[in-house]
């Protein structure tokens, strides 16, 4: 019976301390604010955790009634230290003498301004005041004198009269000022203006919201780091499972990115699974010399039908093992096996047929290859390897269905330009996501890992602004990262606003230019 208060951070799941994941990890219950919590922070709950929603509820009374059946944490938001209602329920625990500790969370203090690219202190300004302008009724002309560093907190609401105390104080109408919204996550939005200004210039912006004054403001213009990110804030669609796109998800978050995982394919096993059963067995007896893999998911289909009989790896001793890519490649050394054979060049069947030798009867005491594929796969591969003299067992591994349609307003999202981009990793994923969810809209940035897929986009009446310089979906994120580099450098250049491409479609809201 433990009660742990775990500060959840300014906002960026990505800050959330060891300590926090490990408490997660072991609580019986996490009672949260679910409106403030980022879900990849609930994610790291244990499976069997009892998730308690504490919006617009007593969340004293929740904690204690959870503590009586086990272990308990009581996510806050930003660092458990610096918010009162942390202290005031820390109190009633102490009070029913339910013991509890405290694990501080990244201050929204000290992190907001930094992912806003400035420093709270530099070699001219040595001291910083913190002011919590909620309620109002503050004391400028004591807190506010001076040259020291000013970060105002909960002074949405009145930002004006905010402004015009700082100035009464004695504070320059000239002082730099930035005012950072929604701080380290991919809304922030940062706006540098003077005290004289900071009301016009920051009118209708999202909240919440930090204010820092002083001169260590100018940083800004070399330190930001945050929003200059190639994607800032760009919401990108991943027409792919999450399986499929954890990976891929986590290069387009490093980008600055949000991407949206929506699969348009479902794969499910053969609707017969004798073929593989024999395909199983034949390729533990030695009938084959080679075994081809030309995706992923023939990787794990046949890696189940392994667990399935109790093989490991130790089962391809003696086969030679073929990857029609990178990805696929990494899928096999997951398992244990190291291919083979892995085309250098373009990496599909034709690529593959490049590299792939010729039959050698005085060479290969075998000619027979195993071919675990997708249902829907084409007759190339085979035809080119039967050509070069090998006979080959084609085996359905998984069968690939369309997916069901996305939820309604992901749907809307694509047909209304709501989406900044979406990445195209195959032809069958430009037709499922057409089919299931609608064409995108033109604003979209349509981004394709090949030429055959750009083909494919074309024929559907997508225009195709990216292409990745090879077929691989690293490499995919990476061109479109490189666009959206271009893209913002271009716009500043000009002069122009900020804008993402999902702002440019009649009816956005324009993003302000800092």
């Amino acid at each position: 019976m433990t009660v742990t208060f775990v500060g959840l951070g300014p906002g960026d799941p990505g800050l959330l301390t060891l300590r926090a994941a490990e408490v997660l990890g072991r609580a019986d219950t996490v009672v949260v604010n679910r409106s403030t919590c980022p879900k990849q922070v609930l994610a790291l709950c244990a499976p069997g955790a009892e998730i308690v929603d504490a919006d617009d509820r007593d969340a004293a009374k929740l904690v204690l009634a959870a503590a009586r059946t086990g272990s308990v944490a009581r996510l806050v938001a930003g660092d458990s230290g610096l918010g009162g209602a942390t202290a005031r329920e820390a109190e009633v625990c102490a009070a029913e003498g339910v013991p509890f500790e405290v694990v501080p969370g990244v201050s929204a203090v000290t992190a907001v301004p930094q992912y806003a690219g400035i420093p709270l202190r530099d070699d001219a300004t040595r001291e910083v005041r913190i002011i919590d302008a909620a309620g109002g009724g503050v004391d400028w002309d004591t807190v506010a004198g001076g040259d020291a560093t000013l970060v105002v907190l909960g002074a949405e609401g009145i930002i004006s009269e905010t402004a015009k105390g700082i100035m009464a104080a004695g504070r320059a109408d000239s002082t730099p000022v930035a005012y950072t919204a929604m701080g380290s996550t991919t809304e922030q939005e940062t706006v540098v203006t003077t005290l004289n200004r900071l009301y016009a210039e920051t009118k209708g912006m999202d909240t919440p919201a930090m204010i820092v004054v002083g001169d260590v403001v100018r940083w800004r213009d070399r330190l930001s780091w945050f929003e200059t990110k190639p994607l800032f804030g760009w919401r990108v669609l991943v027409p792919r499972t999450k399986e499929q796109a954890a990976d891929l998800s986590e290069q387009l978050r490093s980008y600055g990115a949000v991407p949206d995982e929506v699969p348009t394919i479902s794969v499910e096993p053969p609707r017969t699974p004798q073929q593989m059963d024999r395909a199983i067995k034949g390729l533990v007896t030695g009938r084959y010399e080679w075994v081809v893999f030309t995706s992923v998911n023939a990787v794990k289909a046949v890696r189940e039908k392994f667990v399935e009989y109790g093989l490991d790896a130790r089962a391809y001793a003696g086969l030679k093992v073929a990857a029609v890519g990178e990805q696929t490649s990494a899928a096999l050394v997951e398992f244990g096996v190291v291919p083979d054979l892995v085309p250098s060049g373009e990496q599909s069947s034709d690529g593959l047929l490049e590299v792939w030798p010729p039959y050698d009867e005085d060479l290969d005491p075998i000619n027979r290859v195993l071919l675990p594929r997708a249902d829907i796969a084409t007759d190339r591969l085979i035809s080119g390897l039967t050509d070069l003299g090998w006979e080959c067992d084609d085996v359905t591994a998984y069968r690939t269905v369309r997916a069901a349609p996305p939820p309604q307003p992901i749907r809307e999202a694509i047909k209304g330009g709501g989406f900044d981009a979406v990445l195209f990793t195959s032809s069958s994923t430009v037709k499922n996501l057409i089919g299931i969810a609608g064409k995108p809209h033109n604003v979209t940035v349509i981004a394709v890992i090949g030429p055959q897929t750009a083909k494919t986009a074309e024929e559907y009446g997508l225009r195709v602004d990216v292409m990745a310089e090879k077929p691989s979906v690293s490499a995919l994120a990476e061109a479109l990262a490189e666009y959206g580099s271009k893209r913002r450098a271009g716009q500043v250049e000009a002069g122009e606003p900020l804008r993402r491409p999902s702002q440019m479609r009649r009816g956005a809201r324009k993003k302000r230019f800092t």
